[in-house]
């Protein structure tokens, strides 16, 4: 069974600048804490990312997944679905940049189903791992890079 987590953040950029960073995904390994390699296999006609594998720190040990992004509701929302993972069965996705006050509310969604079932406060320290980097690593470099 997936796992479901929502959290958002109020980030100070506009919603454009947020969707350029966070679509920006051969740059990940340079602010996005445990990716540790990018290789993109396609791209669309705008030079977008389509397919994705990343390789990343999990567990003590390295992942890697195949997300496929759907840009369809650019600059608006950035989504992705999990096509490949060696631990995962399901890491589906989406970031959605809505104006705020001074900024953009970024909300970041991720469904997770595991291949092997972990213990509870393992899939729960993992999440607020993963969390963290969505929005806290984006927020920083978006902050930091404007």
């Amino acid at each position: 069974m997936a796992d479901l987590a929502t959290e958002r953040m109020v980030v100070a950029a506009s919603p454009e600048r947020c969707f350029a960073v966070s679509s920006d995904i051969d740059a990940y390994p340079q602010w996005a804490g445990d990716i540790k390699e990018v290789t993109v296999h396609d791209r669309d006609d705008q030079g977008r990312p389509l397919l994705v594998t990343f390789r990343a720190a999990a567990f003590g040990r390295s992942t890697s997944y195949t997300l496929a992004y759907d840009f369809s509701e650019a600059p608006r929302s950035l989504s992705w679905v999990q096509t490949r993972g060696d631990i995962t069965a399901k890491l589906d996705g989406s970031y959605l940049f809505e104006p705020a006050d001074g900024g953009t509310e970024v909300t970041y969604r991720l469904e997770v189903e595991m291949k092997v079932p972990l213990p509870g406060f393992i899939k729960m320290r993992a999440q607020s791992r993963i969390m963290t980097i969505a929005l806290r690593d984006l927020k920083t470099r978006v902050e930091s890079s404007g």
